[in-house]
């Protein structure tokens, strides 16, 4: 969330600022391949979804063995409708026009994603689910290299060319993101709910209690590993597209994120090294909040009635570019200073 909430900022101030070649690199990784490729800040959202999957046996065992199948069921059903309808209230909710509302957004993927693979957790063995994954990431290279586009033929995957971008331009009504197709279009939230299994396995390893502490960790970070090497093999015929959530960027983003995982999990949890984590819990407490803040409150503005003007002035003048780092970093300050507000009072938002 820190990263969603901060990033473009922090990415712009760094293009900006005169750091040489450690600066351009990492204004680089802070921004959005244009199409074909990777970069850090490509990684967010996935990693999001794929620790949502993690979540996911955590809340829903412990609802199961609370109430039954029927509680978790109703639990799921209003989560999901809720966080569908937060996606309609950040993209304009009813100041928007009708023609511009946004029926598939980040939020509304990560509401999809969640009720999917909820509902294949709650009525799935693991084998089923394991089947279910397969079958998402294959069926979706299937689609995509076999079936024709008019006017482009099959396995084309240019922007524009590709199937995905013609369903959503033939059947996705009302505001698509970029012109007439949607980077959380109709046909791509099914690998992104493959990358919310993924999340999903990794949650299951991390519950079993006959695995020690190392061993879950070396598990998660062997998986890590292959995931990356089947996605970047699978991404020389089926490239890394973000914009299309292809198999091979399902693969690569989900190895990144378990071993993301495996790495914190071995800092946090098996050498106990937490102090370091707090400010993040606070964020990670109430992640939708400050996301949903975030639309409303242009925190760099604020950040720039303390450090615009003639401060960032003088910061440029003693090193250039240095006004704007320190605007960015402000701006993601106040975000953990709101979610430690909202921490240390106990104000939590849960669906």
């Amino acid at each position: 969330m820190m990263w969603i909430v901060g990033a473009d900022a922090l990415g712009g101030a760094l293009a900006r600022l005169q750091g040489g070649a450690p600066a351009r690199l990492a204004a680089t990784q802070l921004e959005h391949v244009a199409w074909a490729g990777l970069h850090a800040y490509d990684v967010i959202f996935p990693l999001f979804i794929f620790l949502m999957g993690v979540a996911i046996p955590f809340s829903l065992d412990r609802l199961i063995a609370a109430g039954g199948h029927r509680e978790a069921l109703g639990r799921i059903t209003r989560r999901t409708l809720l966080l569908y309808l937060l996606g309609l209230f950040y993209y304009g909710g009813l100041a928007t026009a009708p023609d511009q509302i946004r029926l598939l957004g980040v939020l509304q993927r990560i509401a999809l994603c969640y009720g999917a693979a909820s509902l294949l957790y709650l009525y799935l063995r693991p084998r089923g689910l394991a089947a279910v994954l397969a079958g998402l990431l294959v069926g979706y290279w299937a689609l995509l290299t076999f079936v024709p586009v008019p006017g482009f033929g099959p396995g084309d995957f240019a922007e524009g060319h590709n199937l995905t971008n013609w369903i959503d331009a033939h059947y996705l009504p009302l505001r698509q993101w970029d012109g007439d197709h949607d980077p959380e279009g109709i046909l791509s939230t099914l690998p992104a709910i493959a990358t919310c299994l993924l999340g999903v396995f990794a949650g299951r390893r991390l519950r079993n209690p006959a695995c020690s502490d190392r061993v879950r960790v070396g598990l998660l970070m062997l998986t890590g590993v292959v995931l990356l090497a089947a996605g970047y093999a699978w991404g020389l015929q089926f490239p890394l597209i973000k914009k299309i959530w292809t198999s091979s960027f399902v693969l690569v983003t989900g190895g990144w994120s378990m071993l993301l995982l495996g790495g914190f999990y071995l800092v946090a949890d098996v050498w106990k090294i937490r102090a370091w984590a707090q400010p993040f819990a606070w964020v990670g407490s109430n992640a939708l909040v400050i996301y949903l803040v975030s639309n409303i409150v242009d925190f760099n503005q604020l950040s720039a009635r303390f450090t615009g003007g003639a401060v960032a002035g003088a910061l440029d003048a003693l090193w250039p570019g240095l006004g704007g780092l320190i605007l960015a970093l402000v701006s993601i300050g106040l975000c953990f200073a709101l979610c430690r507000f909202l921490y240390q009072r106990k104000i939590f938002l849960r669906l």
